[in-house]
């Protein structure tokens, strides 16, 4: 098991650690089943769906082999390499340089990249972030992603119905389904900090998944240079140019497509390019 994947596994443990704590404390047994049925229904809708929603709130088209032959060729070589499916093909109408992929598995699987990506990479830098995309599918990210939301989505649940209770009593003393005490601002606080923490595991997650998919993404290749090369270009183009995209989608992305600075960067969903690069650079001796 990689660094990465063992700290992913810790931080879903830690989620799954919060959830049980604040469910406890705020919600009784009965309230923390409630609370995670509803939240399992949800994020189920949105796995299962995942690929059609975020296709369209990014307002990707499919392209046809005719329509852009060599990316066809280009995808369909590196998931041979990949030893995957070759996914969908779809085209965002944005000038600014990105890519995500989705799907929940490897054969219901989608790869969309932006106009401005083709125009900026060059073939062996397009080639980097096509494959980094297909490490997403072939580490099943998308299912790590809607785990960690089924959970992050439980807290946030239960939160909401802790503030409600604190206003109706709910905190001031135990009960028979084991209901921890507290005062009214004792039970708010927690309302308040667990899915802040939530969140924020959430996004490390996120960082820690990305960093896998370099890494795996670089291995498809055969080096790291070009996938290095390419998100420092990226990143300059989509800090002078941010895509209009909704937040909530911008974990997708190989690169932040949302400007952000300063104490903003605590809550990015990405690692920091200086970072990833340098770590796709420490790859290259051992690919030749």
């Amino acid at each position: 098991m990689s660094g990465n994947t063992f700290k992913t596994f810790i931080l879903l443990a830690g989620l799954s650690a919060l959830l049980l704590l604040i469910g406890q404390a705020l919600g009784g047994r009965s309230g923390l089943y409630f609370a995670l049925f509803m939240a399992f229904i949800m994020n189920m809708v949105g796995y299962w769906f995942s690929d059609k929603i975020a296709l369209a709130m990014s307002g990707a088209k499919e392209i046809s082999v005719n329509q852009a032959p060599e990316l066809h060729h280009m995808v369909e070589k590196l998931s041979v390499q990949a030893s995957l499916p070759k996914p969908r093909v779809y085209m965002i109408p944005q000038d600014t340089p990105n890519a995500f992929a989705t799907g929940r598995n490897p054969e219901h699987a989608a790869v969309a990249v932006t106009d401005g990506l083709l125009r900026i990479l060059k073939p062996a830098e397009l080639e980097g972030v096509l494959a980094h995309e297909l490490a997403h599918i072939k580490n099943r990210d998308i299912l790590i992603s809607s785990v960690a939301a089924v959970i992050a989505g439980a807290i946030s649940y239960m939160a909401t119905m802790a503030q409600w209770g604190a206003f109706l009593g709910m905190g001031r003393g135990n009960d028979d389904e084991g209901r921890g005490g507290g005062n009214i601002i004792s039970v708010l606080l927690m309302a308040i900090i667990a899915p802040m923490a939530a969140m924020l595991i959430q996004m490390a997650i996120s960082r820690s998944r990305e960093y896998q998919a370099d890494a795996t993404g670089a291995r498809i290749v055969g080096v790291g240079r070009p996938l290095a090369n390419a998100l420092v270009k990226l990143e300059n183009y989509n800090k002078q140019l941010p895509m209009q995209v909704n937040p909530a989608q911008a974990q997708m992305y190989i690169v932040n497509p949302l400007a952000a600075g300063g104490f903003t960067r605590l809550f990015s969903t990405h690692p920091p390019i200086q970072e990833r690069v340098a770590r796709l650079m420490a790859m290259e001796p051992i690919n030749p």
